[in-house]
C-alpha cells in the first residue's frame, strides 16, 4: 500500500469539536413537549368525576375503631366527673360532721368531764323512766327528758349549752319547727318563772307563820314567868 495513502487513512488524534445546540427561541419551542405548568397532562372524564369512590374495608374499620374510642371516652369521661363529685361530697360531709362534733365540746377552762356527765344524764333519764313507768304513754315519754335534760343543764352546762345552739341551728331552717320551738320555749319559761313566784311567795307565807309563831311562843314564855 502507498505510504502517503497510509498517512490519509489514520485516525486524527484529536477529536472533531461537539456540535454547538442551537438555543434560539424557535428551537427551544420545537423541543419542548406540550405540557401545562400544573403538570396535569389527562383531563380526567365526566364518569370519573361523577362516581364518588367506595370506601374500602380498611377505613370503614378505622371508622368504626374511631366512634368506638369517641363513645368510651364521653362514658370515661362521665364515670370520672361523678367519682369527682362524690369524693367532694364526702369530703364536706365528713369536714361538716368533724367541725360540728369539735364545736360541741366545751373550752379548756370551764374544766368540764364529759364522760361522768354523761353517765349522770343517763342515770338521770332511766330514773325519770322509772318514776313514770305506771303512768300514761306521755308521761312516760316526757318525765326521762326532763330529767336527762334537768341533770345535764346541772352537771355539763356549757356542753348542754352548745348543743342546744346545734339544734336551733337545724330547727330554723324548718319554720313550722322553729315557731313551735319557741313556743314551748315561752310557754315553759314562763311555766318556772309562775313557779318560782309562787315558791317565793310561800316561802314568804312560811317565814310569816314561823315568825309569828315565835312571837307567840315568845310572849307565852313571858306571861308564864
Amino acid at each position: 500500500m502507498d505510504p502517503i495513502k497510509q498517512i490519509r487513512l489514520r485516525k486524527p488524534i484529536y477529536d472533531a469539536p461537539p456540535p454547538v445546540a442551537d438555543t434560539s427561541s424557535t428551537a427551544i419551542s420545537a423541543t419542548t413537549p406540550s405540557v401545562p405548568a400544573s403538570g396535569i397532562t389527562d383531563k380526567p372524564s365526566d364518569n370519573e368525576t361523577a362516581t364518588p369512590r367506595r370506601p374500602t374495608p380498611t377505613s370503614r374499620l378505622a371508622k368504626e375503631i374511631s366512634r368506638g374510642r369517641l363513645f368510651l371516652h364521653k362514658y370515661a369521661v362521665k364515670t370520672e366527673d361523678g367519682l369527682n363529685a362524690g369524693l367532694s361530697r364526702f369530703m364536706s360531709a365528713e369536714k361538716n360532721f368533724t367541725s360540728t362534733i369539735a364545736s360541741l365540746a366545751p373550752p379548756k377552762e370551764f374544766n368540764e368531764q364529759l364522760l361522768p356527765g354523761a353517765v349522770y344524764v343517763l342515770v338521770a333519764a332511766m330514773a325519770g323512766s322509772i318514776i313514770s313507768r305506771n303512768r300514761n304513754i306521755l308521761v312516760r315519754f316526757v318525765t326521762p327528758i326532763i330529767t336527762g335534760v334537768t341533770t345535764a343543764n346541772y352537771v355539763v352546762p356549757r356542753t348542754t349549752q352548745n348543743v342546744g345552739n346545734l339544734v336551733w341551728d337545724y330547727e330554723k331552717r324548718f319554720p313550722v319547727v322553729r315557731d313551735n320551738h319557741l313556743r314551748v320555749t315561752g310557754a315553759v319559761r314562763h311555766f318556772v318563772e309562775t313557779g318560782k313566784a309562787h315558791s317565793q311567795m310561800g316561802l314568804a307565807m312560811a317565814e310569816d307563820k314561823v315568825t309569828g309563831v315565835r312571837e307567840t311562843m315568845e310572849e307565852w314564855v313571858r306571861k308564864g314567868r
